[in-house]
């Protein structure tokens, strides 16, 4: 493990050699068998069905973890799973599911599905990846994971075996043997083969593939970007992104003696990538707590307990989690933690320093995307952490600021100049981002900078700050939503003419989806009567908009495009107004700064108490300004 401290040791770890000629392994099966030989007997993963500090828990040694996924990965490949061949899984976090996803890309091509969406959107995933294989859950009480992928195969014909893990075997005494009693049904309409995992696993060699894992890269993952309308956009990660991912975290970070407590889900990147990889390259423990992860009863209440119980070293989070987490006494001891890894969204500069006074622990904010098999960018966890920033360009990971103007010119922006993130590293698949062939167009700076849709700056020491998005998107809690969905949701309804959806500030998810609409002449309707429409509209959850404001006239661009600025600077007004009530303090106006993007101006008549202003508006990423 190297030290990650300054922009030099960067540098040092680039210059030791040309990336393409360090000693890795080519194939995920070999990265995880190098670490089985390593490490055999030290623990790779645990697994909690209940969040208590001493629930019962299931843990995988190095050469347990082997094992497994060589017997998966021979059942898929007896289930005619070839290396063009997609193997989805639509699961919640158990011991099983990393299993699933080092199976599924050593047989042919896994596709994580994210389990909160609709069984519409499912389907769209799983006929947009052909996929042959679905992995998911056998009915169990509290979930309806089960349900939405029979409903979800029903819609995807080329789905020919569906295989279910049952969390009953994670449960002891009494609780065992009530859940077969209350088991919900399914309706199954769906004519693919159904097996049990357990019993189709163990009846497959469990000691060598069965089958050719040839040492050459090649696609093996396909990853959904956000639960969009129509066909989702699909990315395609191949084996080497995937393994420069664990080697960025098996180099700087990580060692065999670590602990890194992941209540993410793993079928999200971050989880997927930075954490199950660098356990892999580093032979770290990764332990799951609950299948829903931060979501699950009772994590946030004993979440200090956990991590004493399993003495974690690293703590892998998102802000929402941090804001849940400073509700919370830190009531256990928490001295074996070195640090927490924050990634999904920006983090508030309060809630760092909450968190930092609560605990005693920093946090180190890291940038990553979908589209570049994830990791950019972190702050040193042994060195300056610029809170704000999402820290320095990896080893092997070249990062420019770009501005492209109407005629396609690319100039390259000067020191803290915003343009737009433009990423080159071993995650980026250049020309090929996407499954579909015309989502890549006009995706590349050069040919092999991925545009990001990401607006930022590089600041003197080298920093990259992230001040907007090009691309429009709403993350709301880390998870990405069009706003296009909810337009269309709303542009469904006969009173409205146009609808502009924009993510507005949120405490504790970052952005909430707001919309705004302007009326067909003469029509007439109540922001009620469009809720309620949005609600049977919108199909994503998520999606569904916690402000919906009609306006005599939305503001356009000269072609008549709608002008999101001035919907965010309102949004803004109208959030930071509502939070400060009380304060003495108020909006002035919201203006666009071209280091920090869009700011908020407060003045004030008479009195204003400023530490209540500081408290109050710390916990959100808008930047704001008491004049």
């Amino acid at each position: 493990m190297g030290k990650f401290s300054t922009y030099e040791d960067r540098d040092r770890v680039e210059q030791e050699c040309d990336y393409a000629a360090r000693d890795l392994p080519v194939t995920i099966y070999d990265f995880l068998a190098r670490t089985a030989e390593r490490f055999p007997q030290r623990p790779a993963i645990s697994f909690q069905l209940l969040s208590g500090p001493t629930d019962p828990a299931t843990t995988l040694t190095w050469k347990d973890l082997l094992e497994r996924v060589t017997e998966t990965a021979n059942l898929f490949r007896s289930l005619g799973v070839g290396p063009n061949d997609t193997v989805a899984y639509l699961l919640p976090n158990s011991i099983e599911t990393p299993v699933v996803l080092l199976a599924g890309a050593t047989a042919g091509i896994v596709n994580p599905i994210n389990p909160l969406l609709d069984a519409t959107q499912i389907a769209g995933i799983l006929r947009e990846t052909k996929a042959k294989v679905l992995v998911t859950l056998k009915a169990f009480p509290k979930t309806d994971v089960a349900q939405k992928a029979a409903e979800a195969v029903a819609q995807a014909p080329g789905v020919t075996h569906v295989v279910e893990i049952d969390l009953n075997r994670h449960l002891r005494g009494v609780k065992r043997f009530i859940v077969p009693l209350i088991r919900p049904k399914v309706k199954v309409t769906h004519k693919a083969k159904v097996l049990d995992f357990e019993a189709a696993t163990s009846g497959r060699t469990h000691t060598r593939l069965e089958f050719d894992d040839p040492k050459q890269d090649r696609v093996a993952a396909y990853f959904h970007t956000g639960g969009t309308t129509g066909t989702p956009k699909v990315a395609q990660h191949k084996y080497s992104g995937m393994i420069y991912n664990g080697w960025l975290g098996g180099t700087l970070l990580f060692d065999e003696t670590d602990v890194l407590m992941c209540p993410l889900p793993m079928f999200h990147v971050f989880a997927a990538y930075p954490v199950l990889m660098s356990c892999i390259a580093s032979g770290a423990h990764v332990v799951m707590p609950t299948p829903a992860g931060y979501r699950g009863d009772g994590v946030f209440d004993n979440f200090w307990k956990l991590i004493e119980r399993w003495n974690a070293t690293f703590l892998i989070t998102v802000p929402t989690a941090i804001a849940a987490l400073m509700q919370r006494p830190v009531n256990a001891d928490v001295s074996s933690l070195k640090t927490a890894i924050s990634g999904s969204a920006p983090l508030p500069i309060e809630l760092y320093n909450r968190f930092k006074a609560a605990t005693g622990v920093e946090i180190a904010e890291g940038y990553g995307l979908t589209e570049a098999t994830c990791l950019v960018s972190c702050n040193p966890v042994d060195g300056l952490k610029k809170v704000g920033s999402v820290g320095i360009p990896l080893p092997h990971c070249h990062v420019r600021i770009l501005h492209h103007d109407a005629s396609g010119q690319v100039q390259e922006c000067p020191v803290d100049v915003v343009g737009e993130i433009c990423v080159a590293n071993p995650g980026v698949f250049p020309g090929s981002t996407y499954t579909e062939a015309d989502k890549n167009q006009k995706l590349f700076a050069e040919e092999i900078y991925l545009r990001t849709g990401d607006l930022g700056r590089i600041d003197a020491d080298g920093y990259l700050w992230i001040t907007g998005r090009a691309k429009d998107l709403i993350i709301r809690g880390g998870h990405n939503i069009d706003p296009a969905e909810i337009e269309e949701g709303l542009l469904s309804h006969p009173a409205v003419a146009f609808a502009g959806a924009i993510g507005q500030p949120d405490a504790f998810a970052g952005e909430l989806p707001c919309v705004y609409v302007e009326l067909v002449g003469g029509a007439s309707v109540t922001v009620e009567e469009l809720a309620a429409h949005a609600k049977t509209h919108i199909h994503e959850r998520a999606a569904i908009p916690k402000h919906i404001e009609i306006m005599p006239e939305l503001p356009k661009t000269a072609v008549g495009k709608i002008f999101k600025p001035d919907l965010r600077k309102m949004a803004i007004t109208r959030v930071y107004d509502a939070v400060l009530k009380g304060t003495g303090a108020r909006v002035a106006e919201v203006r666009e700064d071209k280091k920090r993007g869009l700011v908020a101006h407060l003045t004030h008549e008479g009195k204003v108490d400023e530490a209540e202003v500081r408290s109050r508006l710390g916990q959100f990423t808008t930047p704001w300004d008491l004049n």
